[in-house]
């Protein structure tokens, strides 16, 4: 890590952490170790406690999750010397400043809601914001830290994606205690909430990004910012570049599989192309020999991308190699991990799950290893394989990841083909089993299907700011590209995740997530339906 910096001073570092040890020991007091380090260091740059995590502090099995940097801080707070550097608004870490700020906003509402009588309402749409969060700790993780440990920087931020982890957790758990009217429970863990978080916000604004500004290239950064693209944004709105961009894709939530969040570049033909030039194969569309036929550089790369399924290789020496391309990822991707240590994707809670797999795998003692998340309206089954050559040697792990939420629904049979029963992912139905489905219906679910009163016959009559999302894709999922075109949070539709959220997403709802006037919203789909 070290020779990302010049003229690092040893001996002044190790001075730092024989103060800091001490104070920490209890053995001088917070006024003694100000003055001791005021005295021997004088000043003190944030990379370089990072580079004092990383190399001096002794590693424990089992590391504390929770660090209280405000109190580091204020060890630190005679010494350290941050400067203020512009950037434009765009700009990698200019977003997660930006996603910080209205988190501190947040933050300010939870202590002022809390000093009074619970409103459950009022709560739920603040906590609705609050989970947002996740998408800024899913892009750190799949974007900045694999830059950083790529460089050398691995030690802090493993221990941070534990953090990290534990605040998305903790906002989780709040969240699920209010949706359980456990209101004591609840507001007896806003305050430490509220402390987590800013004690994380101050790591990564203190140490983290200051750090990351000296260690990496305004090039590096500008190739960061297309992942970041892909991944999301929480809160911020961030504009696309002028020039063409690759598969923007959506946003989806954090696996909790043990070797999920592996990720590719966009440009994987290119890069083919690239390295079968050194062997010969310079034409695109020249074909080239695979197991069972011939296909072109351009056919592999379009196979890839169409798969129903997303795939991802971790070779022999455990370095992430490639995933598929699809639109539809299950989980967040990015280019940014692409040749990072498997081990580093995760978080140190699953990590000995990681090398689990591919210890028996090496071994020969196991060939695969099955995953499935089973939620309401949602199943997602994971599966890896160990990869073997002609002669039995361990190549790698491939994982292949699906949602068979819709696969898991299908009953009787499908001989005949139905388009319009597949482009609304459903299955055919003989009469028989609609004739019970009909029979089964209650008044009250006729009752409610009229109460809509938008759509009838499979057609839309009116649209309105309580039109339901469900309504208004059942009358036509292709208005999708429609969606897509006014904001890129739209893009979510494509995730699995938001079947939850169809069922009561409103347009009124879908204007204010993805940031879209409301006006506007309905003359674009009143237009498109031709209402």
């Amino acid at each position: 890590m070290r020779e990302n910096f010049q003229n690092i001073d040893g001996k002044k570092l190790e001075i730092v952490h024989e103060i800091k040890s001490a104070y920490d020991e209890g053995k001088i007091s917070l006024e003694e170790a100000r003055k001791a380090l005021k005295d021997r260091v004088q000043h003190l740059a944030p990379y370089e406690i990072a580079i004092i995590e990383q190399e001096m502090v002794e590693e424990t099995e089992d590391e504390c999750i929770k660090e209280d940097i405000q109190a580091m801080l204020e060890v630190f707070q005679d010494v350290l010397v941050t400067k203020d550097q512009e950037l434009p608004e765009n700009h990698p870490i200019s977003c997660y400043r930006r996603e910080n700020a209205k988190m501190k906003e947040l933050l300010f509402s939870v202590e002022d809601l809390v000093q009074y009588p619970l409103i459950k309402n009022q709560w739920l749409e603040l906590y609705e914001e609050l989970l947002k969060f996740k998408i800024h700790l899913s892009r750190k993780q799949n974007q900045l830290y694999p830059v950083l440990e790529k460089k050398g920087f691995t030690r802090p931020t493993t221990t941070m994606w534990t953090l990290d982890d534990f605040i998305r957790d903790e906002i989780a758990e709040c969240y699920k205690l209010l949706l359980e009217d456990k209101e004591e429970e609840f507001i007896g863990k806003q305050a430490e909430l509220v402390a987590d978080v800013r004690d994380l916000m101050d790591k990564e604004e203190n140490i983290l990004y200051p750090t990351s500004l000296e260690m990496i290239s305004d090039e590096e950064f500008r190739y960061m910012a297309e992942g970041d693209r892909e991944i999301g944004f929480a809160y911020i709105t961030v504009e696309p570049e002028k020039s063409p961009k690759q598969n923007v894709s959506h946003t989806a939530s954090q696996s909790t599989s043990p070797l999920s969040g592996l990720s590719s570049a966009p440009g994987f033909a290119e890069e083919l192309a690239g390295l079968l030039g050194k062997y010969g194969f310079n034409n695109k569309e020249e074909k080239l020999n695979v197991t069972t036929g011939q296909l072109t550089l351009e056919q592999i790369n379009l196979i890839y991308q169409h798969m129903p399924v997303d795939l991802s290789y971790v070779d022999e020496n455990e370095l992430v190699c490639f995933y598929t391309d699809t639109k539809h990822r299950v989980f967040p991707r990015s280019k940014n991990v692409i040749g990072r240590d498997v081990k580093n994707c995760h978080p140190k809670a699953s990590v000995h799950i990681v090398e689990e797999i591919i210890k028996k795998f090496r071994s020969g003692e196991q060939d695969k290893a099955e995953f499935w998340i089973n939620k309401p309206d949602l199943f997602i089954y994971i599966i890896y394989y160990a990869v073997r050559d002609e002669n039995g040697k361990f190549r790698g792990v491939l994982e292949m990841m699906q949602d068979c939420t819709h696969i898991r629904s299908l009953q009787g049979s499908q001989t005949l083909l139905t388009w319009e029963q597949q482009e609304k992912g459903e299955s055919k139905e003989t009469s028989e089993d609609e004739d019970k489905r009909e029979g089964s219906k209650t008044s009250e679910d006729v009752g409610n299907k009229e109460s809509a009163g938008t759509l009838a016959a499979g057609k839309l009559t009116e649209i309105n700011e309580d039109t339901l999302l469900k309504d208004i894709l059942e009358a036509d999922p292709n208005v999708k590209t429609l969606l897509f075109r006014l904001s890129d949070r739209f893009k979510a539709l494509n995730t699995p995740l938001a079947r939850i959220m169809m069922p009561k997403a409103t347009v009124k709802i879908m204007s204010e997530r993805a940031e879209v006037d409301l006006d506007t919203l309905l003359r674009e789909l009143r237009e498109y339906f031709k209402l």
